[in-house]
């Protein structure tokens, strides 16, 4: 598939319904991306080398893309492992011991790999259209993680949770929250989640958020935040020269986790050394695979939930 047909597929969210669509443009868009001579360049990060730069050619603007981990994105030789071992591996995720780094990997690379092909092919459009494609590559990002859930046959929807503000036993009045991911069991919320392809300006949402459901309504129902990753491209003085910034911001997470609330759970898929290394980062602070191997079920097992909110699915 030719770049113009990657990127007006990406465009169209309806095409994006089901985990085997997102696959399936993954594939066409590795077969792409590794077939020789479909690039300008490749370029290598002077700071962190480990990450690439894809430079398309005149039918992408000559446009560079966002920062691409090398050692997490799947190339097309093995692209195979996304439509085989990764579903695979998701139909009995439950199961995989922590003990199984290959596999838990896999799963951190699958989703990685799956949803920077998106962001990479959306990459190509012209730079006034970046804030349509950051958007849709969040929304798109969304709704990949809503489906893996659902596909393990867990109720998750996005929406809108109303919220009783009640006085004396008496209800005053509702305060409504829009949310990416509501997990329930049944009629009981069970798990609240902000999946973002970045921390970056939204960090401090995603904490208040927690603050002040917990205080609305007197529970204390897991919030969890799940991010793709924390970097960004920066540029030298030099034509064609590049490096990575991170865009975390450790200060900020620390202080809310320690002086507003935790968060129940952080995940990533590219996750930075500093959240591995740093003693309360590494408390907080996981890969992807540990949500969906263990948190996700052990949140769904413990007592509390919210009876008394109202969702209403957006999507």
């Amino acid at each position: 598939m030719s770049l113009q047909k990657l990127v007006a597929f990406a465009q169209n969210k309806t095409n994006f319904t089901s985990v085997e669509k997102y696959i399936d443009f993954s594939r066409r868009y590795l077969e792409f991306a590794f077939s020789p001579k479909s690039l300008q360049a490749v370029i290598v990060s002077r700071n962190e080398q480990h990450y690439r730069f894809f430079q398309y050619k005149a039918n992408g603007n000559y446009a560079i893309t966002r920062p691409i981990n090398s050692n997490l994105l799947i190339d097309s030789a093995h692209s195979n492992l996304l439509s085989d071992n990764f579903l695979r591996a998701m139909g009995s995720v439950g199961d995989i011991v922590p003990e199984d780094k290959e596999t838990r990997l896999l799963i951190c690379n699958s989703i990685y790999t799956i949803q920077q092909s998106i962001g990479a092919t959306l990459d190509a459009l012209p730079a006034g259209k970046s804030n349509t494609a950051r958007k849709i590559n969040g929304d798109l990002f969304e709704r990949l993680i809503m489906l893996l859930i659902q596909r393990l046959g867990v109720d998750c929807a996005s929406g809108t949770i109303s919220v009783p503000v009640i006085v004396d036993d008496v209800e005053q009045f509702r305060m409504s929250y829009q949310n990416d991911l509501i997990i329930k069991d049944g009629d009981v919320v069970k798990i609240i989640g902000g999946v973002k392809t970045s921390s970056k300006d939204r960090l401090d949402k995603i904490f208040m958020d927690k603050f002040l459901y917990s205080k609305l309504t007197d529970t204390s129902i897991p919030h969890v935040a799940i991010f793709l990753n924390d970097v960004q491209r920066k540029q030298s003085r030099l034509p064609n020269q590049f490096g990575v910034n991170a865009t975390f911001l450790p200060g900020h997470f620390k202080g809310y986790t320690i002086k507003l609330n935790p968060l129940d759970g952080v995940y990533y898929c590219d996750i930075r050394p500093n959240m591995q290394t740093d003693p309360l980062l590494s408390q907080h602070i996981r890969t992807i695979d540990h949500f969906f191997c263990s948190d996700l079920w052990r949140f769904l097992e413990q007592t509390q939930g919210d009876t008394k909110a109202k969702v209403k699915i957006i999507g």
